[in-house]
């Protein structure tokens, strides 16, 4: 279904043609004083220097051609030459009937061209707790994957796990000193390894950061680690076996840590994934005469001439012959092209790696592991700050463990749905359910908390104002499809049938009606939007409005008790499609509706 804005930017351009100018003069855009009008062209504007006219003048005549025009209300030419459109309540009320026709789709068309994009997010480390830091990386990926699935693109997540370096060696020389006995660090054994994992999930968290803090203490132990490394990496059986058992614990914890935030991932690869093809590629890029030493260590020229500051070479092997995240990354792109041909990788990473990423995406294509037109894409976000400004920390200072962040959203979520069912009796929820619905609201204050942000910038994780059911919060979107259940319930408590509202909308009756069907209109025009331009923020920013506009019109209306049924059908086909809207906008930023509150 072609969206609103297009079908007005034809009738317009077409008017522009008609009069004698350029097609490119008709884009219409939504109006930037709504007061005024809901849409408007400034091509007059543009055009009356090619026809050495005044601006009105044009203006004037595409107004006088639209007059009769069935699609609008209004036409309007106003000094110096803006053209002020208003949509016509009949045409608007045809072309909400229109989205209803579009099951679960709502008037937005599929992609004409699919792609295959890979989405590189999540970042966590093995053997060590989900912590705070890793929130926006998960909750913008996975919208960002939804976003680009709804319009009909293969979105494939990557979760790309921290499994190789210093950590794993780390992990395997403290757990030899605690557990010596153990057959892995027996060189000359040669049989099956055990299929149980000598540890707990609760022992290999304990275990890391023991370990870290011994290397830091004790340069011999340092050097064990270094060595357990190398010989890790240089395929050693037992701790190869050691690699899988961390492997299979930590993502089995990792998997459920994802799963209370709604994310989910179609690939669990990690950077050991990669190692296989860095020989190969570190020979092809000296074949091919990118690679070259400087300094002892091996790098490729990343520097264009358009460049208005220093970009360093590429590393890809230091002076030692080790490999570095450059190279795993590099690698990691080789098996993702040879895997999967991506049109697209899309890196939802810390705003602060813009430079190495910069450094990585040129070598790639300057060395051929990529092709020119697949695109590589960084979607850098900004730092969640505490109230004070300062990285989110724990009270005591420490990095919060992320579920412990969601566990203290969720009890504030059900002490506050339990404080607003006093008043509410017919409301009421047993201590089971209300539990079950405190968690999908606390995820939505969650999700919605750090969405609504644009993803570049650092924004302030507030606990009272993102649980409020007030304001641009989760919770108040929430609480608007809430609202509209009940409504649809209840008329279908009394022997109707929601469906009966398919193709039912009449014009509107009143500013508030119309304001709401104009923003249930855009639904399409921002979904594509948010795809083009990598802006979940913009869905936030998007059903905020509407649900401002359906509550609006909510407590001017009388939907219930209209006695005119059908205009009562014609509310509850509005209601219907505003909710499934909204229902579709949430799914996207990863949270749902529960059916009370």
């Amino acid at each position: 279904m072609e969206k609103l804005i297009d079908r007005i930017t034809g009738e317009v351009t077409k008017a522009f043609t008609e009069a004698g100018y350029d097609a490119r003069y008709g884009k219409v855009t939504l109006s930037n004083r709504p007061d005024l009008c809901e849409y408007q062209c400034n091509g007059a504007m543009a055009a009356a220097k090619e026809y050495r006219c005044a601006p009105f003048q044009i203006s004037d005549r595409i107004a006088e051609a639209l007059s009769g025009n069935p699609m609008f209300a209004a036409a309007e030419s106003v000094k110096p030459g803006f053209l002020n459109l208003k949509v016509s309540p009949e045409y608007l009320a045809e072309y909400l009937n229109g989205m209803q026709e579009e099951d679960g789709r709502f008037g937005c068309e599929k992609t004409k061209h699919p792609k295959t994009i890979i989405v590189d997010y999540g970042g966590a480390n093995v053997a060590k707790p989900l912590h705070v830091g890793h929130l926006r990386s998960a909750i913008i990926g996975e919208s960002v994957k939804r976003i680009g699935r709804f319009m009909g693109h293969t979105m494939i997540g990557d979760v790309h796990l921290g499994d190789w370096g210093l950590q794993m060696g780390l992990i395997i020389v403290e757990l030899k000193a605690r557990k010596p006995e153990l057959v892995y660090f027996d060189e000359s054994y040669t049989g099956e390894y055990p299929a149980e994992p000598p540890f707990t999930i609760s022992e290999l968290e304990e275990i890391y950061p023991a370990a870290s803090k011994k290397s830091k203490e004790d340069e011999a132990y340092k050097e064990a680690a270094m060595q357990a490394t190398f010989e890790l990496q240089n395929g050693r059986r037992g701790y190869q076996a050691l690699l899988s058992h961390i492997l299979t614990v930590s993502v089995t914890d990792l998997k459920r840590n994802y799963e209370s935030l709604n994310v989910s991932f179609e690939l669990w690869k990690g950077e050991s994934d990669a190692q296989p093809y860095i020989p190969d590629m570190v020979q092809k890029m000296k074949d091919d005469g990118f690679a070259y030493i400087s300094d002892g260590a091996l790098v490729v020229d990343v520097k264009e001439e358009t460049d208005t500051k220093e970009i360093p070479p590429c590393m890809i092997l230091k002076s030692d012959g080790a490999a570095l995240y450059n190279t795993t990354d590099l690698a990691t792109l080789v098996w993702r092209m040879q895997d999967y041909q991506p049109d697209g990788i899309i890196y939802v990473v810390d705003k602060r790696q813009e430079l190495y990423f910069t450094q990585v995406f040129r070598c790639a294509k300057k060395t051929g592991i990529v092709k020119p037109e697949t695109e590589l894409k960084f979607l850098g976000f900004g730092t969640m700050n505490g109230k004070d400004g300062k990285p989110f920390r724990t009270r005591d200072g420490g990095v919060m463990r992320l579920e412990y962040l969601v566990a203290d959203i969720n009890r504030e979520m059900l002490t506050k749905i339990t404080e607003n069912q006093k008043t509410k009796e017919d409301l009421k929820l047993d201590s089971e359910k209300a539990e079950e619905t405190a968690k999908i609201v606390a995820l939505s204050a969650i999700k919605y908390g750090d969405l609504s942000n644009q993803a570049g910038k650092d924004y302030v994780f507030d606990v009272d104002r993102f649980t409020s059911f007030e304001g641009n919060t989760g919770p108040y979107i929430l609480y608007t499809i809430v609202r509209i259940k009940s409504i649809l319930s209840k008329y279908e408590a009394q022997g109707k049938k929601v469906s009966d509202g398919k193709g039912a909308i009449l014009a509107a009756r009143t500013d508030n009606e119309k304001n709401l069907m104009l923003a249930v209109s855009r639904f399409s025009a921002v979904v594509e939007n948010a795809f083009e331009e990598t802006a979940p923020h913009k869905l936030c920013t998007y059903i905020y409005e509407l649900s401002n506009a359906f509550n609006v019109f909510y407590h001017e209306t009388r939907i219930l008790a209209e006695e005119d049924e059908e205009l009562r059908r014609s509310y509850i086909g509005l209601l219907s499609l505003t909710k499934g809207v909204l229902e579709a906008c949430i799914d996207m930023l990863g949270f749902s509706a529960p059916e009370r509150m």
